[in-house]
């Protein structure tokens, strides 16, 4: 029985896994079709670079979040060993630093500065509770 769980929590994290890399694939797809359309279209080559570049790092992101997921599962429910918890520790480290410097390279702002600023623009947006002089 406790064999037959193990084996269903190891599935489960394999499909994460799987949509994981799925997702960074498809983002990666569509971010060069839309950089694309953005650079033949009114854009023009600059604009639709940095739209590439933000479409690439929210992909990035989203397909992280899904791998740190599955690296979870695996480590917590099948084998959580000190050794593995501290790996996984390390993984989870490693992917907020990634995240938080994507963050910031997407949106021009850390992540706890969300929602401060309008994005394109550089004052406080109108009306906001936490709005403030950035």
């Amino acid at each position: 029985m406790n064999m037959m769980l193990d084996d269903w929590i190891h599935g489960a994290a394999k499909a994460v896994e799987i949509t994981g890399v799925c997702v960074l694939i498809a983002g990666a797809l569509i971010a060069a079709f839309i950089f694309a359309r953005r650079h033949f279209g009114k854009e023009g080559f600059h604009a639709a670079y940095h739209g590439l570049r933000a479409d690439l790092g929210r992909a990035i992101l989203l397909g992280l979040e899904l791998l740190v997921i599955a690296d979870i599962i695996d480590t917590v429910a099948i084998e959580p060993t000190l050794h593995n918890l501290g790996v996984l520790g390390l993984i989870v480290i490693i992917r907020t630093l990634l995240s938080f410097t994507l963050e910031l390279e997407v949106s021009g702002r850390w992540p706890w500065q969300r929602g401060l600023v309008a994005p394109g623009r550089h004052e406080p947006v109108a009306g906001h509770p936490e709005s403030r002089e950035v």
